[in-house]
């Protein structure tokens, strides 16, 4: 059978300060459609996998939004992680616990917070992915064809084509986040896609490539065999799981496996990374504009973002350009749009000066 898993446990600090720890930006609706990205995530795989079938993986402390927000999702399908250790250790167990349910059982691993607007197409890639790698000891991953040379995602780069299968080629390398220079090379060489962070395989191939690529990941989940599946996989988590390593799926399995392919796609995919990816896809008034709950009177403003959490606050705003302009009530962020990727820092910067509250 076919299974689901949704990974929810990050705190999106490059949205601070709407995304916060308490309430990160995969539980907010950004698009005013009265549904949040998870809950969005949640919609679109639907027609694949039957929610009984459907595992989020999330930190404990997010356990109560995930079930305000999706009371559909049966209890035990919600995989608490009593800490933070990246998306390898997520993953390993999450392919233990469908392994335990069923052998043979094939699954999709999805994060929370992307946005897709192409939804047949999302659909018709995964069926073909989830065909390709149940016909085969095969590891895949989706990739996006690069719009420009975005230096914020990573990149992977085909190898030959798989003869059975149009759209589907072994990976040859992947790149993490690479300079300015070398992203433009990429994208004039029409071999490069932007990795989507989306993963397909059967859970034993996984668990295989974990015990040969990462054996210290492997070693921790392997202990507990026994008890996933049963009352017993809880406890066992809770004592072992901290111990795992924090690494990558991409580091710990799919820069080091040989049986590693990547399914070319056009789905309408963003990550939904920062303010400036929110902007990118956002519809804008004649100037450029982005208003997000809100209402604005705004005198020679260009391409600026104005997300105000009061949907009752008016915003009047002069001479800005290319700017952020983020309200929570309790933290007002005025920030230049080319320096976004210093965001994670300031919130660093305001934790350590008026404490976590803020963050």
């Amino acid at each position: 059978m076919r299974y689901c898993v949704i990974m929810c446990g990050g705190v999106g600090s490059r949205f601070w300060p709407s995304s916060r720890e308490e309430r990160p930006k995969q539980f907010l609706d950004f698009f005013g459609s009265g549904r949040s990205l998870l809950q969005m995530t949640f919609d679109r795989v639907l027609e694949l996998v039957p929610a009984e079938r459907i595992l989020l993986l999330t930190n404990k402390r997010y356990a109560p939004l995930i079930r305000e927000q999706l009371p559909e999702i049966p209890a035990e399908n919600i995989l608490l992680e009593p800490a933070r250790r990246n998306t390898a250790p997520c993953i390993c167990w999450a392919a233990h616990h469908i392994a335990a349910l069923d052998p043979e059982g094939s699954m999709v691993v999805l994060p929370s917070d992307h946005l897709v607007l192409k939804e047949k197409a999302f659909h018709e890639s995964l069926r073909r992915g989830f065909e390709f790698v149940e016909n085969a000891d095969r590891l895949l991953t989706l990739g996006i064809r690069p719009s420009s040379p975005h230096t914020g995602y990573g990149y992977i780069q085909q190898d030959a084509p798989v003869e059975s299968a149009e759209g589907f080629y072994k990976v040859k390398s992947f790149t993490e986040k690479p300079n300015a220079e070398l992203a433009k090379v990429f994208l004039a060489s029409g071999e490069f896609y932007w990795n989507a962070g989306i993963f397909l395989w059967k859970a034993k191939s996984v668990l295989e490539a974990f015990n040969r690529y990462d054996p210290e990941t492997a070693a921790v989940f392997n202990r507990g065999n026994s008890d996933y599946g049963t009352p017993r996989e809880s406890a066992f988590i809770d004592a072992n799981y901290s111990s795992a390593p924090s690494n990558s799926i991409d580091y710990a399995i799919m820069e080091k496996a040989d049986n590693v392919y990547v399914e070319t796609v056009d789905i309408g995919w963003s990550d939904l990374g920062s303010w400036k990816a929110l902007y990118d896809i956002s519809p804008r008034d004649e100037h450029g504009n982005v208003t997000q709950n809100c209402r604005l009177i705004q005198q020679d403003c260009e391409n600026t973002v104005f997300a105000i959490s009061d949907r009752e606050k008016i915003v009047v705003a002069k001479g800005l350009k290319d700017y952020i302009i983020a309200d929570t009530g309790r933290a007002l962020l005025i920030y230049p749009v080319a320096d976004e990727q210093k965001i994670r820092q300031i919130v660093n910067d305001v934790k350590d000066r008026f404490g976590e509250e803020y963050v």
